[in-house]
């Protein structure tokens, strides 16, 4: 075992402040990453504030962060696909138990044995797993991910969950060239529906509330911006899409997006609201639609995701910032006060 510097919470009232955690020596089928940039994801909000006791309480102290891209400083002697000074990442798993029907199926991510990236039982500590707030991590070769060499580590960051989360269902349901696709909610995981949608060549629509949102989402990619809240903007798009994706995390009508789906449409929801949607039944079966959720990748998916970004040149719009920000940075992610996430340099540990 070795210490490493990293930012942690005490407690679910505590700030994230300075400390230091064991990391455990790279085994030999172990890759060891220097952390370079890590993403700031909702979830480590939630999970920090242990807002989701109820499926996944928090231990502490508690280590988040699973958007990590780094620098390979060693691999264990069984590793062949990395090497010392490598660009690589992690997303939100490190492990699975590699034999189950999903794991076989290139699912990981519902394997019933995966282990996350934080917050996780930690088979190799006994403990539970730390996060990418951290200068360094060691992760099994498996779960290590190549960045292509253009694409800028800050804005990487954030595919390995916003990017993936939104590029799955995408590649799932056929968006592609010649299909119309909108887009609900233009925040962290929005901002990259647009650009996957613009890059598989679909003509893209942006749902929001925000008319001030046009411009920028017309930078993004979109074809169309539609204030939802206009009843004859809704109507025009009748029946016309292909695939809708519905990234917003509140409380919002479901059904008005069904409508808009044309026959065998898909809407997907990937955002979170805390209460149960109400769907209007007819309105999936007159016209065979589909209303479907997703979750992020498994590993192979999450790989092919990252190469689709360095073929198109996309990464996320991030606000690059010093781990002794974070904490203002939370409060400002409750407020949606960032285009589009926060990236975490982590070089600013150094000075800790």
């Amino acid at each position: 075992m070795y210490k490493a510097k990293a930012y942690s919470a005490a407690s679910a009232t505590s700030p994230m402040a300075s400390t230091a955690i064991p990391r455990r020596d790279p085994t030999e089928n172990d890759v060891q990453l220097e952390i370079l940039f890590c993403g700031i994801c909702h979830s480590d909000l939630h999970s920090v504030r242990n807002e989701w006791s109820e499926f996944m309480p928090t231990v502490y102290p508690i280590v988040p962060g699973h958007e990590i891209v780094g620098r390979v400083t060693k691999v264990g002697s069984a590793v062949t696909k990395f090497k010392a000074g490598d660009l690589a990442a992690v997303g939100c798993m490190v492990d699975s138990d590699g034999t189950c029907p999903e794991c076989k199926a290139g699912f990981e991510q519902f394997c019933p044995n995966m282990t996350l990236t934080f917050n996780s039982p930690d088979k190799h500590t006994g403990v539970v797993t730390y996060g990418g707030y951290s200068e360094s991590i060691v992760v099994d070769h498996r779960f290590v991910l190549r960045v292509p060499p253009n694409l800028k580590p800050a804005g990487t960051a954030p595919l390995l969950c916003a990017g993936i989360t939104t590029y799955s269902p995408m590649r799932r349901w056929g968006v592609a060239k010649g299909k119309k696709v909108g887009v609900v909610g233009l925040g962290g995981l929005g901002h990259m529906g647009v650009k996957f949608a613009h890059a598989f060549g679909a003509h893209v629509v942006v749902f929001t509330t925000t008319p001030k949102k046009k411009e920028d989402a017309l930078r993004l990619g979109a074809d169309e911006i539609v204030v939802s809240r206009n009843a004859d903007e809704m109507q025009k798009h009748a029946e016309s899409f292909d695939f809708i994706l519905d990234t917003v995390s509140a409380e919002h009508d479901i059904n008005a997006y069904i409508s808009l789906l044309r026959r065998g449409g898909n809407l997907t929801i990937v955002g979170a609201p805390p209460q149960p949607l109400a769907v209007a039944a007819f309105g999936l079966i007159i016209r065979n639609r589909n209303f479907s959720g997703s979750s992020i990748g498994g590993v192979a998916e999450t790989q092919e995701m990252l190469d689709f970004c360095g073929k198109h040149d996309v990464t996320a719009d991030v606000e690059v910032i010093p781990i002794q920000k974070v904490n203002e940075a939370y409060e400002r992610l409750l407020k949606s006060d960032v285009k589009y996430r926060f990236s975490i340099d982590m070089a600013s540990l150094k000075s800790e």
